[in-house]
């Protein structure tokens, strides 16, 4: 396996336990990325961490500090941080079993592969995955993991387990902070009933190879151009705010456009829980 794990501990469920490594199950590898560039000089900037006094500081050399008052502040090396030693440091211990519904999708946060280690523990791996499996439910446990704990729940993905880490409850904003001001509004029946036929029209299966970054697509072509000369430069109209007014209008258009170009759905499956690799020729 090419990439590094981002944690190694132990998966424990009651008296069974095995080693296991999390590895991030998302990249972002493939992102345009920049450098800043001095315009005038054409070098690029580095940031050098600066002591306003000494000057240029290694950052090997430098601390971390907790402000408890005005410029004062409890300084932190990596042996204060040794110290501080919780159970879910390296061990993952699953304590309970919850319904996938039950979780509220504002509380998903990064998805982890969780793979056994090789040797003796690939066994006791199998018989917590496996009776994942039969239960049919979400598990939860603890895992400290960049510097804070987290809470994890885990899944059965094809022979290994799938682990999110889920937001802590005071991360997690009320959303009637923002939607209690929302004017209620009665939607007229018509309308609503247009849309819906608008809705169904467009039903499709998810398919995440569909969706391609059109910025970053667009991104890129800038690059090319720039690099043969060429400015490169697109204007893009902002889309109107809808005119209520002509609202009625807008819909019934928007149907016939969908009608027009529509396809008899098909017969609906199961999702599947990954895509399906493309053979190569």
């Amino acid at each position: 396996m090419a990439a590094r794990p981002t944690w190694q501990g132990h998966l424990k469920l009651s008296l069974v336990t095995c080693p296991v490594a999390l590895y991030t199950a998302t990249t972002s590898a493939a992102d345009v990325r920049f450098h800043l560039i001095n315009p005038d000089t054409h070098n690029r900037i580095r940031m050098v961490p600066t002591d306003p006094d000494a000057g240029p500081v290694e950052r090997s050399h430098l601390v971390r500090g907790y402000e408890v008052s005005k410029d004062e502040y409890v300084l932190f090396d990596d042996a204060d941080f040794d110290k501080v030693r919780l159970d879910s440091t390296k061990t993952i211990a699953i304590d309970k079993f919850v319904d996938e519904a039950d979780i509220d999708r504002l509380y998903w946060d990064d998805p982890f592969f969780v793979v056994p280690e090789k040797g003796a523990g690939v066994e006791a791996f199998a018989v917590i995955r496996d009776a994942m499996q039969k239960q049919g439910k979400v598990a939860l446990g603890q895992l400290v993991l960049r510097g804070k704990e987290r809470q994890l729940a885990l899944e059965v993905r094809g022979k290994g387990l799938l682990a999110y880490t889920l937001r802590a409850h005071d991360e997690v904003r009320d959303a009637d902070d923002y939607f209690d001001d929302i004017p209620k509004v009665k939607a007229d029946a018509d309308m609503v009933e247009i849309a819906a036929r608008i809705i169904a029209q467009k039903e499709a299966d998810f398919d995440p190879t569909a969706f391609k970054d059109r910025y970053d697509d667009a991104l890129r072509e800038m690059i090319k151009s720039k690099t043969r000369g060429g400015k490169g430069l697109v204007d893009v109209a902002e889309p109107d705010d809808t005119n209520v007014i002509d609202l009625m209008a807008a819909l019934k258009n928007s149907l016939k456009g969908s009608a027009g170009g529509a396809r008899k759905p098909a017969a609906k499956k199961p999702a599947a829980k990954s895509a399906p690799r493309k053979k190569t020729a």
